[in-house]
């Protein structure tokens, strides 16, 4: 079988190659290349129709595949056009490996072609330090970026939070007169605040003329991102004032902010209006709703969002969730969490990180077990912020040794997650390890710098492993050595370090020099102190600073009882038990939880409402028993 074959060139000239099927394949001398022909009229004549179809095509295909297929017809074809072949693969396919070979084979590309590449890299690929690699080049290549290139550029910058790059950029815009254009202005707004120049982006926003809705969101979703709640709140009342009517972007905006302010009120007024302007209560909006409760710990009002949702999503499960764990609320989360896999709905890291910190809270060993598998069949448990959940966890259920585990294969570390496994090393009382590996984090290649968060660790280390001197020194060196001023946190590990250690006198001098006003945990952990090493004098002087300070504390009444009781001051003993009773305050009942079979158990002293409560305390003395034949005698003093 054979036939003949065009292979055409660029310049329109083709030559014929025959295409002969034999059997054997006798060598012959090299043969000349046969004479190059030119189309007949009648080919020529049909390439352009030819070319339409070829392009008809790509902008059909779907696939890989089939764009390589077209592309190998388009140069087989010699039809030129570059710029066709890479819009498609930005925009539609998303193959950056292709994309960036194309783009190399473009002899001069023109700025579309630079802007397609920056696009792409700013936006589906997320390298947003290539996206200005690109820019660089195209500046180099005599192109001229463009109101297309720049809201990409400044794109990259801010989310490398690259403010050198953006002010470079934002030169650039002015030269060559893009300053005005809406894209570029937003674009502005938005890097600078990421970047943390709140000041220029409100400088930019000041200069606009005729603000849109984008600018106005722009503005406030940049402060409400970078924590100036308040300035956010406040320009939204100022939209307002000005006729704008919200939409979903700057609820949720305003809802963070809100959240963030703990301004329950204004929240619900803004609930209010969702209502009133009878916005649809989707995901988006929805799941603002229900953090901002959640924040301000409303959590009845959270709820009630939740359920009179339709339409629940991933979001806003994880919302609800984070929002009953951060509130304290364990049991909740865990029971929602159940409730959210019944649903069909898959966790993310996100909702790792909630249902992982209620489990912490209660010692949900089990569940927490369950989740670390889940987590690592699914590959998130390489996400930083999923891998210190778990070290948190495993510490406060007590397997110290799988939090170390994890610890040591987290591929990367945050200070977030050492301060996790230092805290984790103080809490377990090994205090010296939490040293050893603080001294790590700052030996390490690409050493993390402490923060507040680290010392308040590592003074808990020295807490729970009785290092006086090394607290001392340790407290010491916060400001001297690494620039970071003590805060009420570190005073009051400072004043537990002493007191402690026997050293009240020294604690109560410690607690009178600080900058700020001891707290209830400062004068709690020194009243402590006082009650277990019976020193009434300083203990008296805690009294009465402390139920001054927080008189709704039962627990201040009864230990200041105890301490008079100690020393057989019984008048005073009984005038603290009957203070406490005037004031109508009552002893909060101790509590615990066991897990048996994946179901947490909660305990209250006197209680007795479970279904097995007669078994449970029938057992209880049957170990008292025991433990009293092992040689236990209880301390009546504690008691």
């Amino acid at each position: 079988m054979h036939g003949l074959q065009y292979i055409i060139r660029q310049d329109g000239k083709c030559f014929i190659r025959s295409s002969i099927k034999t059997m054997l394949k006798p060598k012959l001398p090299k043969a000349k290349p046969p004479p190059l022909l030119r189309l007949p009229p009648r080919a020529q004549e049909e390439r352009p129709h030819h070319h339409h179809r070829v392009l008809s095509l790509l902008k059909q295909c779907d696939s890989l595949h089939s764009f390589k297929q077209i592309h190998s017809h388009m140069l087989t074809s010699s039809i030129q056009k570059p710029n066709h072949l890479l819009s498609k693969l930005v925009v539609d396919l998303k193959d950056l490996p292709y994309s960036t070979l194309l783009f190399s084979q473009i002899p001069h590309p023109n700025d579309f072609s630079f802007n397609l590449m920056i696009r792409g890299l700013a936006t589906c690929w997320n390298d947003h330090s290539l996206a200005l690699h690109y820019y660089l080049r195209m500046l180099k290549s005599g192109a001229k970026p463009n109101h297309y290139t720049y809201p990409f550029v400044l794109l990259a910058s801010a989310n490398l939070q690259s403010s050198y790059h953006g002010r470079t950029a934002h030169a650039s815009v002015f030269k060559a007169g893009l300053d005005a254009n809406d894209h570029v202005q937003h674009s502005l707004i938005t890097m600078y605040s990421r970047c943390g120049a709140v000041g220029a982006a409100r400088k930019v926003f000041d200069e606009i003329c005729h603000r849109d809705m984008i600018s106005w969101n722009s503005m406030i979703s940049g402060y409400a991102r970078m924590g100036f709640a308040r300035e956010a709140v406040g320009l939204f009342r100022t939209m307002r004032a000005e006729g704008f009517d919200p939409d979903e972007v700057t609820l949720a905006s305003v809802l963070a902010a809100c959240g963030d302010l703990g301004d329950l009120s204004f929240g619900a007024c803004l609930e209010g209006l969702v209502e009133g302007m009878k916005l649809e209560l989707n995901s988006f909006v929805g799941s603002a709703l229900i953090d901002m409760y959640g924040k301000c710990g409303d959590l009845e009002s959270a709820r009630r969002v939740f359920d009179g949702m339709a339409k629940k999503d991933l979001v806003v499960w994880n919302a609800m969730i984070t929002g009953y764990a951060q509130n304290g609320m364990s049991h909740e989360a865990i029971a929602l969490f159940h409730a959210m896999r019944e649903a069909r709905t898959e966790p993310d890291r996100i909702t790792m990180v909630g249902v992982l910190s209620a489990c912490a809270a209660i010692g949900a060993l089990e569940l927490g077990s369950w989740l670390d598998a889940y987590a690592s069949r699914e590959g998130i448990h390489r996400n930083v912020y999923v891998g210190t959940a778990l070290i948190d966890m495993y510490a406060k259920c007590g397997d110290l040794d799988r939090a170390v585990r994890i610890f040591d294969t987290m591929p990367r570390r945050n200070i977030v997650s050492w301060n996790a496994m230092i805290s984790a090393l103080a809490f377990h009382g090994r205090g010296r390890e939490a040293i050893s590996l603080f001294e790590r984090m700052r030996n390490e290649e690409g050493a993390i710098q402490p923060n507040e968060i680290t010392f308040v660790g590592i003074l808990s280390a020295c807490v729970h492993g009785g290092l006086v001197d090394e607290g001392r020194r340790w407290f010491n060196s916060m400001g001297s050595v690494f620039g970071l001023a003590p805060k009420i946190e570190h005073y009051s590990c400072m004043a537990d370090l002493l007191a402690r250690a026997g050293l009240l006198e020294e604690a109560w001098e410690f607690v009178e020099k600080m900058p700020e006003k001891p707290d209830a945990v400062v004068l709690g952990a020194l009243l402590a102190a006082c009650r277990n090493c019976r020193n009434v004098g300083v203990g008296e002087r805690v009294i009465n600073k402390i139920l001054e300070l927080d008189p709704s504390n039962s627990g201040n009444y009864v230990i200041s009882s105890k301490i008079y009781a100690g020393s057989k001051r019984w008048d005073d003993s009984a005038r603290m038990r009957g203070l406490m009773r005037e004031r109508g305050i009552s002893k909060t009942p101790g509590c615990s939880w066991i897990e048996v079979d994946g179901r947490v158990h909660e305990f209250h002293a006197g209680d007795g409402l479970h279904l097995k409560a007669a078994e449970i305390c029938q057992m209880i003395d049957i170990l008292v028993e025991e433990m009293k034949m092992e040689g236990y005698s209880p301390n009546a003093d504690l008691l």
